[in-house]
């Protein structure tokens, strides 16, 4: 059995978050006073997490990443993602985190069954990335992606790039690709928080490229098939390769195969869209035909195109925190 929605779309991404709590404040994520945390009742145990799991497998879903907040932060984490690995039809287990614990747990992940890390990483100057993230460690989050790659992870590092603030450090991360077997990836920076004036730190994919292509010379790659949105790019006799996710200029909508399910149990087909199903009731009785039943719903209903500001219909404000990256 697959998943497909009203327009063609082929879903085989679920995206699974397993925590609201996280250990950085980052300013695009979270506003400056954070946001009310979950009670401990009101997010899905690990049993009703798998639950979502194996029903979204049987379902047709072949890509799961573990999200949170931050999901390292969950006692029992490594327990859980060995079962989730575990399960017959799952062909990818992903994992994305802002890598603080990541020194620590990166070789137990690797066992456990995890394939692939996205690492969060906005910043390579220790005072731009404190500033960001409001306090973080920048030498503990280096210490974690050596220790990943030291480990055998691919690992792909996410950075949103804001004007004024990290952009100048564009260049610094695409060298990163020269030497080591990673990717970087620009993400063109998105109102998740919806504050006033958003949009003058919003950087388009075609500027990115232009300051990249003012350096060096680069091709296209080929996506694989479970990858998310990003455009591929390698440097001419790089090792690793960068991409360019743009969800302000270029709306990747026609090729979006994922679906969402928040730590409180929504299930939802668009991050930015309101539209959810909630599964608390059907996880509660154990109700693996209504979950699966809950999910085609939900893909049935998912929507041509993002809402992605005050201009487009079906905008709604949220907290990226409160959903899941």
């Amino acid at each position: 059995m697959g998943l497909t929605d009203s327009y063609g779309r082929k879903i085989n991404y679920l995206r699974l978050s397993v925590t609201d709590r996280c250990n950085m404040r980052c300013l695009y994520c979270m506003p400056p006073g954070g946001i009310g945390k979950l009670k401990h009742e009101d997010i899905l145990s690990y049993e009703e997490l798998l639950l979502v799991a194996e029903a979204a497998v049987n379902n047709g879903i072949e890509k799961i990443r573990i999200t949170g907040g931050e999901p390292l932060v969950r006692k029992g984490i490594l327990g859980f993602i060995e079962r989730v690995a575990a399960i017959p039809g799952l062909r990818q287990l992903v994992l994305t985190t802002n890598a603080l614990n990541l020194a620590e747990m990166a070789s137990d992940l690797r066992l456990a069954g995890v394939q692939r890390l996205n690492i969060s990483l906005d910043s390579l100057k220790p005072g731009t990335f404190a500033d960001i993230t409001r306090g973080a460690d920048l030498g503990r989050v280096l210490r974690g992606i050596e220790a990943a790659e030291g480990v055998g992870f691919k690992v792909k590092l996410n950075m949103v790039a804001m004007a004024g603030i990290n952009d100048d450090e564009i260049l610094e991360f695409v060298a990163l690709t020269l030497g080591r077997g990673i990717t970087v990836r620009f993400i063109e920076y998105m109102p998740a928080i919806r504050e006033s004036g958003w949009e003058s730190r919003v950087i388009p994919g075609s500027e990115l490229l232009r300051r990249v292509g003012e350096r060096y010379r680069f091709s296209v790659e080929e996506r694989e098939g479970m990858a998310g949105p990003a455009q591929i790019f390698r440097i001419e006799g790089a090792m690793g390769t960068f991409g360019i996710i743009t969800p302000v200029t270029g709306h990747f909508c026609a090729e979006c195969n994922r679906i969402r399910v928040t730590s409180s149990g929504k299930v939802r087909s668009c991050l930015f869209s309101d539209d959810s199903l909630d599964l608390r009731p059907l996880l509660a009785s154990g109700d693996r035909q209504g979950v699966e039943a809950a999910l085609r719903a939900v893909v049935t209903c998912k929507p041509r195109n993002h809402a992605l500001t005050e201009s487009d219909a079906g905008y709604t404000p949220f907290a990226m925190a409160a959903i899941g990256g």
